[in-house]
């Protein structure tokens, strides 16, 4: 089969941001906790493509869950939810997420592992293998994350002042890795999740580029290579917009640092442009080729 290049895949756009963030966490579903988290997903990207690509009792996998977006977003839906997050900390808000959407009465069934996504068929039940109908999830972008800033009037300390923008400061966190390690890494995690996942299942990942020393780092792209590696076939890379429509116009919603950087780059004579979007990556599972068949030995055949 030949391999389609990354322009070649079909492409549909979401609408995925006529809210802000903030409005759409804020209809009881997720702790005041869960702001900390420095890279949420959008919860209607989540949404949308639990929406499309699941039904209701589906299973639903996130390895790498971080406060449980998908989770969430999945149990409201009807459908059950596995999350497993590494660090302690965004477990335990995953959780408080959980029994949030509980006592609103959603539906669907979920928990979440503290575990390393490494390991995911050693982690789950061997029950699971095999009936994942979607897995959903984002890489870790490291020292890209910008994180939330108060101002001086804020503070009434002079200057801008940066927080939460790491995941944690565990070195062995796959958000501390170079790029490359990275990559390596969550190749592995994606061929758990091909282990677990139904022949008709999916794998949604949500990535987008970022800017390290001025230079573009195709995080897409990268990823898109990692999922081949791990036994996965890209279908579609879809558009999950980061900014409303309005009358037929974009409507931004960049961070502090997103729009300091593009203006510092202008002003150096850099024609930066803000990230409106994020890919959302949809894989299949490759088929297992045939074994090859078994020919009988030419002694077999000539009767000896």
């Amino acid at each position: 089969m030949t391999e389609r290049s990354p322009a070649d895949l079909p492409t549909s756009v979401w609408i995925t941001a006529q809210r802000d963030a903030r409005t759409q966490r804020s209809n009881g579903g997720y702790h005041p906790a869960s702001t900390a988290h420095p890279a949420k997903m959008l919860p209607a990207i989540a949404a949308h493509a639990i929406t499309h690509y699941t039904r209701p009792g589906d299973l639903v996998l996130d390895p790498m869950c971080g406060i449980g977006t998908t989770l969430v977003e999945a149990v409201r839906q009807g459908r059950n939810a596995i999350g497993v997050e590494y660090e302690p900390r965004w477990a335990i808000t995953a959780r408080t997420n959980l029994a949030a959407a509980r006592r609103r009465g959603d539906t669907g069934t979920g928990k979440v592992i503290c575990a390393d996504a490494r390991h995911l068929t050693r982690t789950l039940a061997p029950a699971h293998r095999g009936k994942v109908a979607l897995v959903l999830t984002s890489p870790p972008y490291g020292a890209s994350l910008h994180g939330q800033v108060v101002s001086t009037r804020e503070s009434g300390r002079r200057g801008v002042a940066k927080f939460d923008y790491r995941y944690s400061h565990d070195p062995a966190n796959l958000a501390h890795a170079g790029t490359d390690a990275l990559l390596d890494a969550f190749t592995t995690v994606l061929a758990e999740c091909r282990r677990l996942l139904r022949p008709d299942g999916h794998v949604a990942i949500t990535t987008r580029p970022w800017r390290e020393r001025g230079e573009l780092v195709d995080l897409p792209s990268a990823v898109i290579a990692a999922g081949r590696n791990a036994g996965l076939t890209p279908v579609e890379r879809c558009v999950a917009l980061l900014a409303g429509l309005r009358d037929g116009h974009l409507v931004a919603r960049p961070s502090f640092f997103q729009l300091k950087n593009i203006r510092d780059a202008r002003a150096a004579g850099v024609p930066l442009h803000l990230i409106v979007h994020e890919d959302v990556l949809v894989f299949t599972a490759t088929p297992t080729p045939p074994p090859e068949p078994s020919w009988p030995d030419a002694a077999h055949w000539s009767g000896s």
